[in-house]
């Protein structure tokens, strides 16, 4: 039986990425963005609440991450939800809930643009890394086909 594991998050990162390489010669870059959450309490007082999520992103997605983002920079960023544990030298039992990046989309305003407004040296869209998925070409969506 299969169940959704997707994470889906906008916020800023909190420290410049950290770019390491398996054994194996695989590059995974670690992160955490900030997102934040505002509400009126019962008072009427405004509350301000920050999260912190630890992000994981493997390959060529690690090395855009390193290239790219910086602390301060904006991101979206799609993944799935991973909890793993180990235990420390004094047999102590450690956590930590990860989202492993699946796509990420920069949403700073690049910093070098040329005449037309577009940049050069930064994407915008990372697609997805999985092989599951293959490029297609989209068909237009004709209004009389939808149901409602």
């Amino acid at each position: 039986m299969n169940y959704l594991n997707k994470a889906l998050i906008i916020g800023n990162i909190t420290r410049d990425p950290e770019v390491r390489t398996t054994p194996q010669g695989i590059p995974v870059a670690t992160f955490t963005i900030a997102t934040n959450i505002r509400w009126t309490n019962q008072a009427g007082e405004k509350q301000d609440k920050a999260e912190f999520h630890n992000v994981v992103a493997w390959r060529r997605l690690a090395e855009i991450c390193q290239q790219y983002l910086k602390k301060g920079s904006k991101v979206f960023v799609e993944g799935r939800i991973q909890t793993r544990n180990w235990d420390d030298a004094q047999g102590l039992r450690h956590w930590r809930t990860e989202i492993i990046t699946e796509n990420l989309i920069m949403l700073d305003r690049p910093s070098g643009t040329n005449n037309n407004g577009n940049n050069d040296t930064m994407p915008d869209i990372v697609p997805p890394t999985s092989n599951l998925e293959t490029a297609t070409e989209e068909q237009p969506i004709n209004v009389e086909e939808i149901p409602f």
